[in-house]
């Protein structure tokens, strides 16, 4: 019997209540023609009900794509997600407390589908320690009626870990680029590799059913078997999309250069313009080696990348995306999880068990609000909680994290051979007595001995033993005026305070390759 069947068809397969599990990373690996059934299905008839959509990523395209399809009353019960960034209306409904809401670190919920294929407890890690998913502090827990216990304490051989629980997958909404007509699955054209594996699995061991939504459908036993990433003993059902449903990235229908089927020319990658966000990308950039593990954020650490590749060093070190990818140059905006010219692509659990592990040397993530504590919020802005996504696994686990941010939301500067000067002062302060939500332990990172610098375009920071202390500052600014004045709390101030290289405030720079080689 044929598995092939409508999204349509696919959309009746899912009931009341049922848990289901989702591949996706942005709208790579989303099911968005499955998930146009489902929104059309309840539109229509007011089924299913009650359902708990699972997914470890942002999910969608930040505007009608993706997670928002599910967004209506009475659809959604409960969401366990990594992020809700990409799916305002679903965030929105969190925002508003109209469902059950757990955020909860994406590395752990890419990691727990092998442990409930496994009918394992779940993920006991220390990811999350001191967070506000650490079950002393909240649990990952973000509306008022979200009240079951999903990340438990335990004591194991005198220390402290934490449980984030198993639970059953009734579906399995995962994607690939070809089927054949047994279901074997291949990811020829996808940007990634992705857990659609472990999920397939879990779902099939845990009495649920798995449906794939693919681009092409091949004849029976015509994919090499190297090249199939879930067998089709694990796929129930398989649904072919229209190609403007199954995009390789938020902006990108397909490119070839972003599935490692062809290499671009890294001149064809255009240098960032200058802007206090490449001020800032230049001077975190300073704290590259060679030789090195690396990990980029989205936002102001994804210029590392391109000063890298403007400066001519990005062969010194491997850039790495918590996605799977190993080298190149990782894609920037809605491209972002893939990578231009990857040297390898593994699946995303376990390039997470490798981060947890502490095989990053260095990551750059972004800097939304750090308190006097050293802690950072990337989480929660007001009312508005959109989740971790890695910032938790990668920020706890790297050798050295930098921090990467304005001082101020929504300055104006003007540049000169002199430095910089503050045209107009920002609306609101990122340095603030206490955070609205700990993303980043500054406790944590103080007992592991952890390096962490926070780099903004007027002043550099790195928390030591005795706390928050500023080691920097930009030519041409007024301490009190310029930096403390722009601050909620005073920070320690380094006896040795330098100036911010004067070269990196100009429009060429060049200085980068030197930096990296007194380092070696």
């Amino acid at each position: 019997m044929s598995k092939v069947i409508s999204a349509d068809q696919a959309a009746e397969l899912i009931k009341d209540g049922d848990t289901v599990a989702w591949t996706t990373i942005g709208m790579s690996y989303f099911a968005e023609q499955i998930a146009q059934a489902l929104e059309k299905r309840f539109l229509e008839t007011g089924a299913p009900r009650n359902i708990t959509p699972v997914h470890d990523c942002g999910c969608g395209d930040g505007k009608d794509a993706g997670m928002a399809h599910l967004a209506h009353e009475g659809l959604v019960k409960r969401l366990i997600s990594g992020h809700t960034g990409q799916a305002p209306k679903m965030a929105q409904m969190v925002a508003d407390n109209k469902i059950e809401a757990y955020l909860l670190p994406q590395g752990v919920m890419a990691t727990l589908w092998r442990q409930i294929a496994g009918h394992k407890p779940g993920v006991i890690t220390k990811v999350g320690m001191g967070t506000y998913v650490d079950p002393r502090i909240s649990g990952g827990k973000v509306t008022p009626q979200t009240t079951e216990d999903l990340v438990k304490l335990l004591e194991i051989e005198g220390e402290e870990w934490l449980l984030y629980k198993s639970f059953p997958v009734n579906v399995a909404v995962i994607r690939a680029t070809t089927a054949d007509e047994n279901g074997n699955l291949t990811v020829e054209e996808e940007a990634q590799i992705s857990e659609a594996l472990p999920m397939a699995q879990a779902a099939h061991n845990t009495g649920g059913i798995v449906i794939a939504q693919v681009k092409y459908l091949a004849e029976a036993h015509s994919l090499h078997p190297k090249d199939v990433k879930i067998p089709g003993a694990l796929v129930d059902y398989v649904v072919v999309a229209e190609p403007e449903n199954h995009k390789q990235t938020i902006t990108t229908v397909y490119n070839p250069g972003l599935a490692g089927n062809t290499r671009v020319p890294l001149g064809a990658i255009p240098p960032m313009p200058f802007s206090e966000r490449k001020l800032i990308a230049r001077r975190a950039a300073m704290e590259l080696r060679p030789n090195t593990l690396v990990n980029l954020g989205i936002g102001v650490p994804d210029g590392v990348a391109s000063v890298a590749a403007e400066e001519g060093v990005v062969k010194q070190f491997t850039l790495t995306t918590e996605l799977g990818t190993y080298g190149g140059i990782p894609a920037s905006g809605g491209d972002f999880g893939a990578a231009w010219n990857a040297d390898a692509i593994i699946e995303h659990h376990a390039q997470f068990d490798f981060y947890d592990g502490g095989g990053l040397d260095i990551a750059f993530l972004g800097l939304a609000q750090a308190d006097t504590k050293g802690n950072l919020n990337v989480s929660k802005f007001g009312p508005k909680v959109v989740g971790p996504g890695g910032f938790i696994n990668i920020t706890q686990s790297a050798k050295k994290v930098v921090f990467c941010g304005t001082l101020t939301a929504g300055a104006q500067y003007e540049f000169s051979e002199n430095g910089i000067r503050i045209v107009q002062e920002g609306k609101a302060k990122k340095f603030v007595e206490a955070v609205d939500q700990i993303t980043f332990s500054g406790d944590i990172a103080r007992q592991n001995k952890q390096p962490v610098i926070y780099i903004t375009e007027r002043a550099v920071f790195e928390l030591r033993a005795e706390g928050v202390t500023l080691t920097e500052i930009a030519p041409g600014l007024d301490l009190e005026r310029d930096v403390l004045a722009a601050m909620d709390f005073r920070p320690l101030i380094a006896d040795d305070l330098k100036e911010m290289p004067i070269a990196l405030f100009g429009e060429r720079w060049s200085g980068l390759a030197s930096i990296m080689n007194d380092a070696r």
